[in-house]
């Protein structure tokens, strides 16, 4: 089968076409490198550098490619950050995915595979289940929403069949460690390495259930065979939710080191987050999960390996009132 991944170069994404090859898929990645490597992307698939927002460059690629299935990974997923950079996150969250599914329903794709996030649910709603009623609380959740919504919408009118993944707080090799912005674990292991202390907005008991990367690509990999997976919601990832906190007390183990913790003033964000995924496990038979410990020193060894990363300032800012200061450009 032909399958288009946008995002593949990212760390998701990356992860995801690694398991489309092995199931003997012809695999096409799309990916701007905006946040991800060409070095990520697996040799056995054509690489594309483009911009979902390019709208030519995508109805070219259906064009010239009979597309079955597409995997729509590419985003810029920082939540805090969202409130903004408004105009980036929809142009790039919500317009960029909406060129992908006018194409999918064009040239009839049989299934479009959508990578959401638990940032839908917004707050107070634990555990977050698929049946919560979404009410997010940043400008990334509302364009997340907004695609799946629009999926619902095509699939209605146009049969344009969808799956619909939440993964949350993801973490493990290959994730960009050089984002200040996103990926708490990689901001930490990238700090330790670079002997600076940890910083943590608030007083560091906000909790997540951290997801390793080896728990959430294969299963949404494996999706399309799965008719009885079709125009359905999931949440995928981990079930043991952690305080940052506690995060910075196993980082510091499997990093070897003993930073001094920088405790920031809190942002706008939602302070407890994590989410039931029993219709996963049912549908998908999904058995035992990788420990955070576990996750974690795989993740350390893969980062000790390939040193640390240069942090780039985000520099499309577009509104400055209320922004943290360790956010803002100097």
């Amino acid at each position: 089968m032909n399958i288009l991944v946008t995002g593949g170069a990212g760390f998701i994404g990356s992860h995801v076409v690694d398991d489309l090859i092995l199931q003997g898929n012809n695999v096409i990645v799309l990916d701007d490198l905006s946040g991800g490597f060409e070095d990520n992307v697996n040799n056995k698939a054509v690489f594309i550098k483009g911009d979902i927002c390019d709208y030519d460059l995508i109805k070219k690629i259906f064009k010239e490619n009979k597309i079955d299935f597409v995997f729509h990974l590419a985003a810029y997923a920082a939540e805090g950050l969202s409130h903004f950079i408004k105009r980036f996150n929809y142009n790039n969250n919500l317009m960029g995915s909406v060129n992908l599914i006018n194409q999918s329903i064009i040239h009839k794709v049989k299934c479009f595979v959508f990578t959401s996030s638990i940032a839908v649910y917004g707050k107070n709603q634990l555990p977050m289940t698929e049946d919560t009623v979404p009410m997010p609380e940043d400008s990334y959740g509302i364009a997340k929403y907004a695609v799946e919504l629009e999926l619902e919408c095509s699939h209605k009118l146009f049969g344009l069949n969808y799956i619909i993944f939440r993964p949350h707080n993801v973490y493990g090799e290959r994730q960009n460690i050089g984002d200040k912005y996103r990926n708490v674990i990689g901001i930490f292991m990238n700090q330790i390495l670079q002997n600076k202390p940890l910083t943590v907005f608030g007083d560091g008991e906000q909790s997540r259930a951290f997801s390793y990367i080896g728990d959430v690509a294969p299963v949404i990999a494996k999706s399309i065979h799965q008719q009885d997976a079709y125009n359905e919601v999931y949440n995928v990832g981990a079930d043991i939710p952690y305080t940052v906190n506690q995060l910075i007390k196993k980082v510091k183990e499997v990093m070897d080191k003993e930073p001094e913790v920088n405790y920031l003033d809190p942002r706008n964000e939602v302070v407890h987050a994590y989410s039931s995924h029993k219709k996963a496990e049912i549908v998908f038979n999904l058995k035992e999960k990788t420990d955070l410990e576990t996750g974690l020193q795989k993740m350390a060894e893969w980062v000790k390996q390939h040193g640390a990363k240069s942090t780039k300032n985000f520099d499309e800012i577009e509104i400055e009132e209320k922004l943290p200061p360790s956010w803002k450009i100097n």
